[in-house]
């Protein structure tokens, strides 16, 4: 099982605006892209200098399915929240083997 996992620190203001996005639009479009089991968002607790840091994380049973998601699939998902957050974020990718 592959986790693949989006942390993403986002300015205050939008904060609010940006989980329901997550919540309502973004991660159910991952997820009925077919590419993965399962999802989650959870906020990280141990932030510094004030920021709201959130990691995205998506389950596929293999490596090549999350490299066929992220060749095509990931492009036109991540310029959706380019057009709604631009600017207002930045984000980092980590794919990690689950061994037990």
């Amino acid at each position: 099982m592959i986790l693949y996992n989006v942390t993403t620190s986002l300015d205050p203001e939008i904060a609010e605006q940006w989980v329901d996005y997550m919540r309502d639009t973004h991660m159910p479009e991952v997820m009925a892209t077919g590419f993965f089991v399962k999802s989650q968002l959870c906020r990280l607790l141990n932030e510094e200098d004030d920021g709201i840091t959130y990691a995205a994380q998506y389950y596929c049973v293999s490596l090549d399915q999350l490299e066929t998601y992220q060749e095509v699939a990931a492009p036109a998902l991540r310029q959706e929240i380019e057009k709604q957050f631009g600017g207002r974020y930045a984000s980092f990718r980590t794919m990690l083997e689950i061994v037990s």
